[in-house]
């Protein structure tokens, strides 16, 4: 029973760390809370916010200093695609939601980074209609480029291409372009089972929920483990139990 307890808490305490919590990064805030205002598409986080006004502002510049990363390495993007990857930044960078993705890095340059994040279905679809002609030299953005020229260029051999010849359905775009960062998922928006990479203030934020959704789930997970393990000890406990009370008797027989 102590030890039932002793999960109970556990799991309790862990789903709490991993709840209106902020990934710990370069430009994160080390806790969430409002801002005065934030930048274009950064500002439905402005109620309760990871980033600063100064970091959603910079997040929607074509060559930001938050991390020197040019969209324009093969061409210029269009207005149509580049407001998905803001989106994707603002998310980053502003949402105190992503708490149950959060994992740890032993690295000295990044602490944390996001794993599987399950996003909406329209918004990989949407990203993928809006982005599939335009270009890119990679597959994976998180990895493999020049950066001798301080911002990110195209490696010797590679060559530019149409975005849908590289990802060929929403889903390779969603999980593929920042190493799996994200997960694609069938489920839609509004459902409370995943991440909205964008969402209108005066609805409330519906990622809150999704995150304790998960964060519940982890709990459940935990407490289920527990359970099979207790019940496992009690298998092997119970018969050892009755072996020892049975041997006075079996010493009376001798």
């Amino acid at each position: 029973m102590l030890l039932g307890l002793l999960a109970v808490l556990t799991a309790v305490v862990a789903k709490e760390s991993v709840l209106n919590i902020c990934v710990d990064g370069r430009h994160h805030k080390t806790s969430p809370g409002p801002e005065d205002v934030l930048h274009h598409l950064c500002s439905p986080w402005k109620e309760n916010s990871c980033c600063t006004v100064s970091t959603s502002y910079a997040a929607h510049l074509d060559q930001s200093y938050l991390y020197n990363f040019s969209w324009d390495h093969c061409v210029l993007m269009s207005d149509k695609c580049k407001k998905h990857f803001i989106r994707n930044v603002c998310l980053y960078e502003c949402s105190p939601n992503l708490g149950p993705w959060i994992n740890k890095l032993d690295r000295t340059w990044l602490k944390e980074r996001l794993l599987h994040v399950p996003l909406c279905k329209e918004d990989c679809e949407q990203w993928w209609e809006d982005c599939q002609n335009e270009a890119t030299c990679m597959e994976d953005w998180h990895k493999g480029w020049d950066w001798s020229t301080g911002t990110n260029r195209c490696p010797v051999g590679s060559r530019c291409r149409l975005l849908k010849f590289i990802f060929r359905s929403p889903k390779e775009l969603c999980e593929k372009i920042w190493s799996n960062s994200y997960q694609y998922t069938t489920f839609s928006r509004g459902s409370g089972r995943c991440i909205q990479m964008w969402f209108d203030p005066r609805q409330g934020n519906p990622n809150v929920a999704v995150a304790e959704y998960y964060a519940n789930a982890k709990v459940d997970l935990v407490l289920a483990e527990e359970q099979a393990e207790l019940e496992e000890s009690s298998a092997i406990y119970l018969p050892c139990a009755a072996m020892v009370l049975a041997f006075p008797t079996l010493l009376s027989l001798l």
